[in-house]
């Protein structure tokens, strides 16, 4: 059964940067669009970066030109790497899978993913 392991969390500065990681354990076939969504207490999970099939892009308006999502193929895992980070960032940063889909789109919901990792928390101290 493949699982996602997410690792990089941690607290961390105002100002300061961090990079999450996120593998697949287990058989896997083929790659798949990923995506990194996050939840601060009291608060929905919201999306913060998706990369689809071929490597397009998609942030939230609160991660742009701050935040870089990429995958490494050969290692089945995907990053997010957050700079400039402020304490509004403060969550616990989830990655995800989805299982299909085509091959450019970058999916956004909450629900257009069908695994999830177990979470890292990121603190931001001001």
């Amino acid at each position: 059964q493949v699982q996602l392991v997410e690792s990089g969390g941690g607290l961390v500065q105002a100002g300061g940067s961090l990079r999450l990681s996120c593998a697949a354990s287990g058989r896997t076939f083929r790659t798949s669009p990923r995506a990194w969504f996050r939840q601060a207490p009291g608060k929905e999970r919201e999306f913060v970066a998706g990369i689809s099939l071929n490597d397009n892009t998609k942030y939230a308006d609160s991660a742009k030109g701050r935040f870089t999502i990429s995958r490494d193929n050969n290692k089945n895992t995907v990053y997010l790497q957050m700079n400039s980070l402020k304490p509004e960032d403060t969550a616990v940063y989830y990655c995800a899978e989805r299982l299909g889909g085509n091959w450019r789109d970058v999916y956004d919901g909450r629900y257009d993913y069908d695994r999830w990792g177990q979470g890292t928390q990121v603190t931001v101290s001001s």
